[in-house]
Protein backbone atom coordinates (compact mmCIF):
# COMPACT_ATOMS: atom_id res chain seq x y z
CA UNK A 1 0.00 0.00 0.00
CA UNK A 2 0.78 3.69 -0.99
CA UNK A 3 1.99 5.24 2.54
CA UNK A 4 -0.74 8.05 3.49
CA UNK A 5 0.33 11.66 2.31
CA UNK A 6 -1.07 14.52 3.34
CA UNK A 7 -1.21 18.42 3.36
CA UNK A 8 -1.97 21.59 4.85
CA UNK A 9 -1.87 24.73 2.18
CA UNK A 10 -2.46 28.16 3.42
CA UNK A 11 -2.62 31.20 1.61
CA UNK A 12 -0.69 33.80 3.44
CA UNK A 13 -2.84 36.64 3.21
CA UNK A 14 -3.00 37.31 6.94
CA UNK A 15 -2.25 35.48 10.82
CA UNK A 16 -3.85 31.84 10.96
CA UNK A 17 -7.96 32.14 11.99
CA UNK A 18 -10.02 29.55 13.88
CA UNK A 19 -11.35 28.44 10.61
CA UNK A 20 -7.77 27.42 9.05
CA UNK A 21 -7.40 26.07 12.51
CA UNK A 22 -9.49 23.92 11.69
CA UNK A 23 -8.56 22.57 8.35
CA UNK A 24 -4.97 22.70 10.04
CA UNK A 25 -5.84 19.90 12.97
CA UNK A 26 -8.32 17.79 10.83
CA UNK A 27 -5.64 17.13 8.14
CA UNK A 28 -2.93 16.75 11.04
CA UNK A 29 -4.99 14.44 12.70
CA UNK A 30 -6.02 12.25 9.48
CA UNK A 31 -2.06 11.55 8.62
CA UNK A 32 -1.65 10.59 12.32
CA UNK A 33 -4.29 8.42 12.53
CA UNK A 34 -2.99 6.64 9.67
CA UNK A 35 1.14 6.40 10.75
CA UNK A 36 1.60 8.76 7.74
CA UNK A 37 3.62 11.65 6.74
CA UNK A 38 1.99 15.50 7.21
CA UNK A 39 3.19 18.76 4.55
CA UNK A 40 2.93 22.27 4.58
CA UNK A 41 2.98 24.16 1.46
CA UNK A 42 2.42 27.81 1.48
CA UNK A 43 0.07 28.75 -1.43
CA UNK A 44 1.46 32.38 -2.21
CA UNK A 45 -0.18 32.98 -6.06
CA UNK A 46 -1.81 35.88 -5.33
CA UNK A 47 0.49 38.99 -4.28
CA UNK A 48 -1.90 41.88 -4.08
CA UNK A 49 -3.58 39.71 -1.57
CA UNK A 50 -0.59 38.51 0.62
CA UNK A 51 0.24 40.53 3.99
CA UNK A 52 3.94 40.89 4.69
CA UNK A 53 5.39 38.21 7.39
CA UNK A 54 1.82 36.05 6.85
CA UNK A 55 3.50 32.98 6.45
CA UNK A 56 6.38 32.87 8.77
CA UNK A 57 3.60 34.20 11.40
CA UNK A 58 1.25 31.21 9.91
CA UNK A 59 4.06 28.65 10.44
CA UNK A 60 4.62 30.04 14.05
CA UNK A 61 1.49 29.46 15.25
CA UNK A 62 0.50 26.05 13.85
CA UNK A 63 4.64 25.43 15.46
CA UNK A 64 2.94 26.63 19.02
CA UNK A 65 -0.06 24.18 18.38
CA UNK A 66 2.16 21.12 17.86
CA UNK A 67 1.62 20.97 14.04
CA UNK A 68 5.18 21.51 12.34
CA UNK A 69 5.42 19.62 8.78
CA UNK A 70 6.82 16.61 8.62
CA UNK A 71 9.08 17.36 5.41
CA UNK A 72 10.62 20.79 4.51
CA UNK A 73 8.04 23.64 3.47
CA UNK A 74 7.46 24.47 -0.07
CA UNK A 75 6.08 28.18 -1.49
CA UNK A 76 4.02 27.87 -4.59
CA UNK A 77 6.17 31.37 -5.92
CA UNK A 78 9.26 29.10 -6.20
CA UNK A 79 7.60 26.75 -8.21
CA UNK A 80 6.47 28.74 -11.28
CA UNK A 81 8.65 26.24 -13.89
CA UNK A 82 7.08 23.44 -12.55
CA UNK A 83 3.52 25.37 -13.42
CA UNK A 84 5.03 26.70 -16.63
CA UNK A 85 6.21 23.16 -17.61
CA UNK A 86 2.85 21.14 -17.28
CA UNK A 87 0.44 24.62 -18.67
CA UNK A 88 2.64 23.66 -21.69
CA UNK A 89 1.56 20.22 -21.43
CA UNK A 90 -1.94 21.06 -21.83
CA UNK A 91 -1.19 22.35 -25.62
CA UNK A 92 -4.15 22.01 -27.31
CA UNK A 93 -6.59 22.09 -24.27
CA UNK A 94 -5.97 26.16 -23.64
CA UNK A 95 -6.66 29.42 -25.32
CA UNK A 96 -6.70 33.05 -24.72
CA UNK A 97 -9.39 34.72 -23.82
CA UNK A 98 -10.02 38.32 -23.20
CA UNK A 99 -13.76 37.73 -21.38
CA UNK A 100 -14.26 40.20 -18.49
CA UNK A 101 -16.52 39.26 -15.10
CA UNK A 102 -18.93 41.62 -16.68
CA UNK A 103 -19.08 39.79 -20.29
CA UNK A 104 -19.55 36.83 -18.40
CA UNK A 105 -22.75 38.29 -16.40
CA UNK A 106 -25.10 37.26 -19.16
CA UNK A 107 -23.89 33.69 -18.63
CA UNK A 108 -24.35 33.18 -15.02
CA UNK A 109 -20.48 33.86 -14.56
CA UNK A 110 -19.94 30.82 -16.52
CA UNK A 111 -17.29 30.83 -19.64
CA UNK A 112 -19.14 29.35 -22.41
CA UNK A 113 -17.37 27.06 -25.21
CA UNK A 114 -16.53 30.16 -27.17
CA UNK A 115 -15.35 33.50 -26.01
CA UNK A 116 -17.72 35.86 -25.62
CA UNK A 117 -15.19 39.15 -25.56
CA UNK A 118 -13.24 39.69 -29.05
CA UNK A 119 -9.04 40.28 -28.56
CA UNK A 120 -8.00 43.06 -26.92
CA UNK A 121 -4.27 43.73 -27.80
CA UNK A 122 -3.95 46.31 -25.66
CA UNK A 123 -3.99 44.00 -22.64
CA UNK A 124 -2.76 40.56 -22.04
CA UNK A 125 -5.27 37.60 -22.00
CA UNK A 126 -5.57 34.91 -19.60
CA UNK A 127 -4.99 31.51 -20.86
CA UNK A 128 -8.42 29.44 -20.29
CA UNK A 129 -8.72 25.34 -20.21
CA UNK A 130 -11.80 23.86 -22.20
CA UNK A 131 -13.80 21.88 -20.38
CA UNK A 132 -16.05 18.94 -22.42
CA UNK A 133 -19.85 18.57 -21.80
CA UNK A 134 -19.53 15.81 -19.06
CA UNK A 135 -19.94 14.64 -15.71
CA UNK A 136 -17.19 14.96 -13.23
CA UNK A 137 -17.67 12.64 -10.31
CA UNK A 138 -16.18 11.34 -7.15
CA UNK A 139 -16.96 10.13 -3.48
CA UNK A 140 -15.58 12.34 -0.74
CA UNK A 141 -14.96 10.52 2.48
CA UNK A 142 -17.21 12.93 4.38
CA UNK A 143 -20.17 14.60 2.29
CA UNK A 144 -20.51 11.14 0.06
CA UNK A 145 -20.55 11.14 -3.71
CA UNK A 146 -20.20 14.34 -5.44
CA UNK A 147 -20.94 14.97 -9.22
CA UNK A 148 -20.61 18.29 -11.72
CA UNK A 149 -20.95 18.73 -14.86
CA UNK A 150 -18.20 21.25 -15.80
CA UNK A 151 -19.62 22.70 -18.83
CA UNK A 152 -22.97 23.68 -17.37
CA UNK A 153 -21.87 24.54 -13.91
CA UNK A 154 -18.19 25.75 -14.31
CA UNK A 155 -17.41 26.51 -17.96
CA UNK A 156 -13.95 26.84 -19.65
CA UNK A 157 -11.46 27.93 -16.61
CA UNK A 158 -8.76 29.97 -16.27
CA UNK A 159 -5.23 28.27 -15.57
CA UNK A 160 -3.04 31.36 -16.22
CA UNK A 161 -4.01 34.84 -15.34
CA UNK A 162 -3.72 37.64 -17.24
CA UNK A 163 -1.33 38.97 -14.69
CA UNK A 164 0.70 36.13 -15.32
CA UNK A 165 0.46 33.95 -12.49
CA UNK A 166 -0.66 30.80 -12.48
CA UNK A 167 -4.24 29.96 -11.05
CA UNK A 168 -4.53 27.84 -8.27
CA UNK A 169 -6.64 24.98 -9.93
CA UNK A 170 -3.39 23.99 -11.78
CA UNK A 171 -0.85 24.64 -8.94
CA UNK A 172 -2.34 22.53 -6.55
CA UNK A 173 -2.68 19.79 -9.15
CA UNK A 174 0.96 20.22 -9.97
CA UNK A 175 1.73 20.10 -6.31
CA UNK A 176 -0.54 17.66 -5.08
CA UNK A 177 1.25 15.48 -7.56
CA UNK A 178 4.30 16.35 -6.94
CA UNK A 179 4.49 15.78 -3.15
CA UNK A 180 2.50 12.23 -3.89
CA UNK A 181 -0.51 13.58 -1.66
CA UNK A 182 -2.71 10.10 -1.13
CA UNK A 183 -5.83 12.58 0.57
CA UNK A 184 -6.86 15.49 0.36
CA UNK A 185 -8.26 17.17 3.73
CA UNK A 186 -9.64 20.58 3.41
CA UNK A 187 -12.54 22.76 4.02
CA UNK A 188 -15.80 22.27 2.37
CA UNK A 189 -15.37 25.60 0.66
CA UNK A 190 -13.28 23.65 -1.92
CA UNK A 191 -15.55 21.15 -2.72
CA UNK A 192 -16.73 22.76 -5.85
CA UNK A 193 -13.38 23.39 -7.17
CA UNK A 194 -12.49 19.38 -6.95
CA UNK A 195 -13.80 18.33 -10.39
CA UNK A 196 -11.93 21.08 -11.84
CA UNK A 197 -8.76 19.83 -9.92
CA UNK A 198 -9.77 16.22 -10.66
CA UNK A 199 -10.48 16.92 -14.63
CA UNK A 200 -6.73 18.36 -14.94
CA UNK A 201 -5.20 15.45 -12.99
CA UNK A 202 -6.43 13.62 -16.01
CA UNK A 203 -5.49 15.60 -18.65
CA UNK A 204 -1.90 15.60 -17.49
CA UNK A 205 -2.25 11.95 -16.35
CA UNK A 206 -1.40 12.45 -12.89
CA UNK A 207 -3.14 10.03 -9.72
CA UNK A 208 -6.26 11.24 -8.62
CA UNK A 209 -6.12 11.25 -4.57
CA UNK A 210 -8.65 10.53 -2.33
CA UNK A 211 -10.94 14.06 -0.81
CA UNK A 212 -12.35 14.64 2.17
CA UNK A 213 -13.70 18.26 3.16
CA UNK A 214 -14.13 19.57 6.45
CA UNK A 215 -17.11 21.45 8.04
CA UNK A 216 -16.90 25.40 7.61
CA UNK A 217 -16.56 27.34 10.19
CA UNK A 218 -18.71 29.71 10.41
CA UNK A 219 -18.69 33.55 12.27
CA UNK A 220 -21.42 35.21 14.03
CA UNK A 221 -22.93 36.74 10.62
CA UNK A 222 -23.06 33.03 9.10
CA UNK A 223 -20.46 33.51 6.91
CA UNK A 224 -17.06 31.73 6.59
CA UNK A 225 -14.81 33.05 8.48
CA UNK A 226 -11.70 34.62 6.25
CA UNK A 227 -8.72 36.68 6.72
CA UNK A 228 -9.84 39.29 3.83
CA UNK A 229 -13.03 39.92 6.80
CA UNK A 230 -10.20 40.21 9.66
CA UNK A 231 -10.97 37.17 11.23
CA UNK A 232 -9.78 36.96 14.75
CA UNK A 233 -6.48 35.31 14.91
CA UNK A 234 -5.72 32.51 17.16
CA UNK A 235 -3.20 33.18 19.95
CA UNK A 236 -0.36 31.19 19.37
CA UNK A 237 1.25 32.38 22.77
CA UNK A 238 -1.98 30.96 24.49
CA UNK A 239 -2.99 28.13 22.20
CA UNK A 240 -4.82 25.92 24.82
CA UNK A 241 -8.20 27.55 24.45
CA UNK A 242 -8.86 28.04 20.75
CA UNK A 243 -6.52 24.37 20.12
CA UNK A 244 -10.14 23.00 22.37
CA UNK A 245 -12.42 24.72 20.44
CA UNK A 246 -11.03 23.44 17.06
CA UNK A 247 -11.09 19.88 18.21
CA UNK A 248 -14.96 20.34 19.73
CA UNK A 249 -15.66 21.32 16.47
CA UNK A 250 -14.63 18.47 14.87
CA UNK A 251 -16.39 16.22 17.47
CA UNK A 252 -13.60 15.38 19.72
CA UNK A 253 -14.11 15.45 23.35
CA UNK A 254 -11.81 17.23 25.41
CA UNK A 255 -13.02 17.43 29.18
CA UNK A 256 -10.79 15.65 31.49
CA UNK A 257 -7.55 15.99 29.37
CA UNK A 258 -4.54 18.19 30.75
CA UNK A 259 -4.03 21.52 29.17
CA UNK A 260 -1.15 20.28 27.65
CA UNK A 261 -0.83 20.21 23.65
CA UNK A 262 0.57 16.92 23.56
CA UNK A 263 -1.83 15.32 25.93
CA UNK A 264 -4.87 17.16 23.87
CA UNK A 265 -3.59 16.13 20.41
CA UNK A 266 -3.34 12.38 21.41
CA UNK A 267 -6.36 12.19 22.96
CA UNK A 268 -7.98 13.92 19.76
CA UNK A 269 -5.82 11.33 17.60
CA UNK A 270 -7.69 7.93 18.97
CA UNK A 271 -11.33 10.12 18.60
CA UNK A 272 -11.63 11.97 15.48
CA UNK A 273 -13.66 10.95 12.87
CA UNK A 274 -14.43 13.09 10.01
CA UNK A 275 -15.81 9.97 7.62
CA UNK A 276 -19.63 11.46 8.92
CA UNK A 277 -21.10 13.75 6.50
CA UNK A 278 -20.77 17.23 8.24
CA UNK A 279 -22.78 20.50 7.90
CA UNK A 280 -21.13 24.18 8.46
CA UNK A 281 -21.68 25.15 12.21
CA UNK A 282 -20.85 28.40 13.80
CA UNK A 283 -18.10 28.95 16.11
Amino acid sequence: MTRYRGRFAPSPTGPLHLGSLVAALGSWLRARQRGGTWLVRIEDLDPPREVPGAASSILQTLAAFGLSSDEPVIEQSTRTDAYGAQFARLDSQVYRCWCSRADLDPFGGIHPPACVAPPDPSRAPAWRVRVPDEVIGFVDQAFGPQAQNLRDEVGDFVVLRTEGWFAYQLAVVVDDAAQQITEVVRGADLLDSTPRQIYLQHLLGHATPAYLHLPIVLGEDGRKLSKQDRARPVDRYDPVPALRAALAFLGVRTEGTPDRIDDLLRSAIDQFDATRTLAPRET
